[in-house]
């Protein structure tokens, strides 16, 4: 059974923003096939390969219990400490609790929504591209925040954040959508890291170093 659910993660088909690079590079390996010689061909076919492990988009299930708040992104955290949410979404300056997880090259770029509720800004910041696993990423990097409004009134928040070689962060959510948790709402290409402020009062159940599934592992609980 783990070695079956190892096989689906792997081979699971592509985000829609591979297109452009599996078209590329499916491109390079024909002409190398046909005109220029085994070595292009072999580069080709190397990238596509990355590019379709890269972009996997595997399905996931969500919790059927109401009230959480699940991971928006895999990887791992490497932070859980309270600081403001960014200045940019305009909810207030009050220290909340962030969970930080870190995505590596490795890892599904796919985000997901933590929680349901009603997108109420997007905003994007533009930065640095630090490492997106120190600390002052979350400040200094280039960022794409979400603001969420949960059905009993309260906020949260979501920010995408690029990294050293991520330098690509794409959003599908607006202002107004109405969202579901586990919902997919954008990617970030090439190692990055995906931040989550939770609403004023809830305590966060991760801790750093634990190992994240988007749109499954439960990372608080909003009754909590």
């Amino acid at each position: 059974m783990a070695l079956e659910q190892s096989l689906r993660m792997v081979l699971a088909p592509p985000h829609p923003a591979a297109r452009p690079f599996l078209i590329g590079g499916g491109v390079a390996a024909l002409l190398g096939l046909i005109l220029l010689g085994s070595w292009l061909f072999w580069l080709g076919a190397i990238f596509v390969a990355f590019c379709l492990y890269f972009f996997r988009d595997p399905e996931r299930i969500p919790p059927d219990r109401p009230g959480l708040v699940l991971a928006p992104a895999d990887g791992h955290v490497v932070s859980v400490m309270q600081a403001p949410p960014p200045i940019e979404l305009g909810l207030g300056e009050a220290p909340r609790w962030r969970v930080a997880i870190f995505l590596s090259v490795l890892d599904v770029h796919v985000n997901r929504m933590p929680v349901d509720g009603t997108v109420t800004r997007v905003a994007y910041h533009h930065g640095k591209f630090l490492s997106a696993n120190v600390d002052k990423a979350s400040d200094e990097n280039e960022r794409n925040a979400l603001a969420i409004a949960l059905p009993d009134g309260r906020d949260l928040a979501v920010v995408q954040i690029a990294g050293m070689v991520a330098r690509r962060i794409l959003c599908d959510a607006k202002p107004g959508d109405s969202v579901q948790a586990g919902e997919r709402f954008g990617i970030i290409r090439f190692g990055s890291r995906t931040d989550v402020y939770l609403p004023l009062g809830v305590l966060p159940a991760a801790r750093v170093g634990q190992t994240m599934i988007g749109g499954e592992t439960v990372i608080a609980e909003l009754a909590a």
